[in-house]
Protein backbone atom coordinates (compact mmCIF):
# COMPACT_ATOMS: atom_id res chain seq x y z
CA UNK A 1 0.00 0.00 0.00
CA UNK A 2 0.92 3.45 -0.83
CA UNK A 3 2.14 5.86 2.05
CA UNK A 4 -0.15 9.23 1.76
CA UNK A 5 0.70 12.77 1.97
CA UNK A 6 -0.04 12.68 5.76
CA UNK A 7 2.16 9.65 6.28
CA UNK A 8 4.92 10.91 4.69
CA UNK A 9 5.26 14.80 6.33
CA UNK A 10 5.32 12.53 9.38
CA UNK A 11 8.27 11.00 8.30
CA UNK A 12 9.81 14.50 6.86
CA UNK A 13 8.99 15.95 10.59
CA UNK A 14 11.18 13.32 12.55
CA UNK A 15 13.77 13.44 10.04
CA UNK A 16 13.79 17.46 9.93
CA UNK A 17 14.44 16.95 13.85
CA UNK A 18 17.57 15.72 13.03
CA UNK A 19 18.39 18.16 10.10
CA UNK A 20 17.50 21.10 12.97
CA UNK A 21 19.43 20.05 15.36
CA UNK A 22 22.38 19.32 12.57
CA UNK A 23 21.45 23.16 11.64
CA UNK A 24 22.05 24.29 15.37
CA UNK A 25 25.35 22.40 15.79
CA UNK A 26 26.42 24.48 12.46
CA UNK A 27 24.47 27.30 14.15
CA UNK A 28 27.00 26.64 17.63
CA UNK A 29 30.12 25.50 15.80
CA UNK A 30 29.79 29.13 13.67
CA UNK A 31 28.92 31.42 16.35
CA UNK A 32 31.68 29.78 19.16
CA UNK A 33 34.02 27.17 17.77
CA UNK A 34 34.90 28.83 13.91
CA UNK A 35 33.12 32.14 13.85
CA UNK A 36 34.96 32.83 10.29
CA UNK A 37 32.34 30.64 8.84
CA UNK A 38 30.47 33.69 8.71
CA UNK A 39 32.55 35.66 6.67
CA UNK A 40 31.32 33.04 4.46
CA UNK A 41 28.42 33.65 3.91
CA UNK A 42 28.41 37.81 4.02
CA UNK A 43 31.14 38.21 0.78
CA UNK A 44 30.15 37.04 -2.39
CA UNK A 45 27.33 35.04 -3.49
CA UNK A 46 28.79 32.16 -5.13
CA UNK A 47 30.96 31.71 -2.13
CA UNK A 48 28.07 31.81 0.29
CA UNK A 49 26.13 29.59 -2.13
CA UNK A 50 29.07 27.32 -2.35
CA UNK A 51 29.01 27.70 1.96
CA UNK A 52 25.83 26.81 2.57
CA UNK A 53 25.93 23.68 0.35
CA UNK A 54 28.97 22.12 1.03
CA UNK A 55 27.49 22.83 4.81
CA UNK A 56 24.04 21.75 4.57
CA UNK A 57 22.73 20.32 1.41
CA UNK A 58 25.48 18.36 1.06
CA UNK A 59 25.35 16.60 4.30
CA UNK A 60 21.68 16.02 4.29
CA UNK A 61 21.13 14.69 0.76
CA UNK A 62 23.87 12.60 1.63
CA UNK A 63 21.92 11.45 4.92
CA UNK A 64 18.82 10.87 2.52
CA UNK A 65 21.03 8.84 -0.16
CA UNK A 66 22.26 6.20 2.28
CA UNK A 67 19.07 6.30 4.17
CA UNK A 68 16.68 5.49 1.06
CA UNK A 69 19.06 3.29 -0.72
CA UNK A 70 19.70 -0.05 -0.35
CA UNK A 71 22.75 0.68 2.32
CA UNK A 72 20.37 2.19 4.98
CA UNK A 73 17.05 1.00 3.52
CA UNK A 74 14.79 3.67 5.61
CA UNK A 75 15.53 7.43 7.32
CA UNK A 76 14.68 7.91 11.00
CA UNK A 77 11.62 9.41 9.94
CA UNK A 78 10.20 6.43 7.91
CA UNK A 79 11.56 3.85 10.30
CA UNK A 80 9.58 5.57 12.90
CA UNK A 81 6.70 6.29 10.53
CA UNK A 82 7.18 2.50 8.91
CA UNK A 83 7.17 3.34 5.18
CA UNK A 84 10.29 2.58 2.68
CA UNK A 85 11.02 3.71 -0.54
CA UNK A 86 11.31 1.31 -3.20
CA UNK A 87 11.64 1.25 -6.98
CA UNK A 88 9.18 -0.49 -9.32
CA UNK A 89 10.13 -3.82 -8.35
CA UNK A 90 9.33 -3.29 -4.83
CA UNK A 91 13.16 -3.02 -3.91
CA UNK A 92 15.71 -1.05 -2.25
CA UNK A 93 16.65 2.00 -4.06
CA UNK A 94 20.00 1.51 -5.81
CA UNK A 95 22.71 4.25 -4.63
CA UNK A 96 22.41 6.26 -8.10
CA UNK A 97 18.93 5.76 -8.14
CA UNK A 98 18.49 6.99 -4.46
CA UNK A 99 21.27 10.22 -5.92
CA UNK A 100 18.85 11.10 -8.63
CA UNK A 101 15.50 11.11 -6.12
CA UNK A 102 17.30 13.33 -3.10
CA UNK A 103 19.01 15.65 -5.81
CA UNK A 104 14.86 16.40 -7.26
CA UNK A 105 13.57 16.42 -3.97
CA UNK A 106 16.20 19.05 -2.57
CA UNK A 107 16.42 21.13 -5.86
CA UNK A 108 13.61 23.57 -4.78
CA UNK A 109 15.21 23.73 -1.58
CA UNK A 110 18.51 24.97 -2.81
CA UNK A 111 16.83 27.15 -5.42
CA UNK A 112 15.32 28.93 -2.56
CA UNK A 113 18.52 29.07 -0.79
CA UNK A 114 20.17 30.94 -4.08
CA UNK A 115 17.17 33.22 -4.43
CA UNK A 116 17.97 34.13 -0.76
CA UNK A 117 21.22 34.72 -1.16
CA UNK A 118 20.39 37.33 -3.76
CA UNK A 119 17.61 38.62 -2.33
CA UNK A 120 19.90 39.74 0.55
CA UNK A 121 22.20 41.88 -1.96
CA UNK A 122 19.09 43.21 -4.21
CA UNK A 123 16.67 46.18 -3.82
CA UNK A 124 13.32 45.70 -4.59
CA UNK A 125 13.65 47.76 -8.00
CA UNK A 126 16.35 45.31 -8.52
CA UNK A 127 14.65 42.35 -9.26
CA UNK A 128 14.49 40.76 -12.92
CA UNK A 129 11.76 38.89 -14.59
CA UNK A 130 14.28 35.26 -13.75
CA UNK A 131 14.02 36.00 -10.02
CA UNK A 132 10.15 36.18 -10.26
CA UNK A 133 10.51 32.82 -12.65
CA UNK A 134 12.96 31.32 -10.16
CA UNK A 135 10.21 31.63 -7.29
CA UNK A 136 7.23 30.75 -9.62
CA UNK A 137 9.38 27.08 -9.92
CA UNK A 138 10.37 26.80 -6.33
CA UNK A 139 7.14 27.21 -5.48
CA UNK A 140 5.08 24.99 -8.26
CA UNK A 141 7.57 21.85 -7.94
CA UNK A 142 6.41 21.91 -4.20
CA UNK A 143 2.90 22.84 -4.89
CA UNK A 144 3.05 19.84 -7.96
CA UNK A 145 4.90 17.65 -5.47
CA UNK A 146 2.31 18.24 -2.73
CA UNK A 147 -0.94 17.68 -5.26
CA UNK A 148 0.90 14.59 -6.78
CA UNK A 149 0.73 12.46 -3.39
CA UNK A 150 -2.48 13.89 -2.58
CA UNK A 151 -4.16 12.91 -5.97
CA UNK A 152 -2.14 9.90 -8.14
CA UNK A 153 -2.87 6.34 -7.84
CA UNK A 154 0.29 5.48 -6.58
CA UNK A 155 0.59 8.54 -4.18
CA UNK A 156 4.11 9.85 -5.97
CA UNK A 157 5.63 13.03 -5.70
CA UNK A 158 6.74 14.49 -9.14
CA UNK A 159 10.50 13.53 -8.00
CA UNK A 160 8.79 9.51 -7.27
CA UNK A 161 7.26 9.76 -10.20
CA UNK A 162 10.40 11.42 -12.43
CA UNK A 163 12.59 8.39 -10.98
CA UNK A 164 10.30 5.88 -11.07
CA UNK A 165 10.48 5.42 -7.28
CA UNK A 166 7.64 4.68 -4.51
CA UNK A 167 7.08 5.21 -1.22
CA UNK A 168 5.09 2.19 0.67
CA UNK A 169 3.87 0.98 4.04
Amino acid sequence: MYAGFRRRLKAFAFDYVLIFSYMLLLLMLSMFVIPTVQEWFQGSRVIAQLTGFMMLTLPVSIYFIIADSKIGKQSFGKHKINIIVTDENNQPLSVGRAVSRTFLKFLPWELSHFMVYRMIQLKEAELQLSDYFIWGLIYGLIFLSVIMVIFTKNKQTLYDWLTKTYVIK
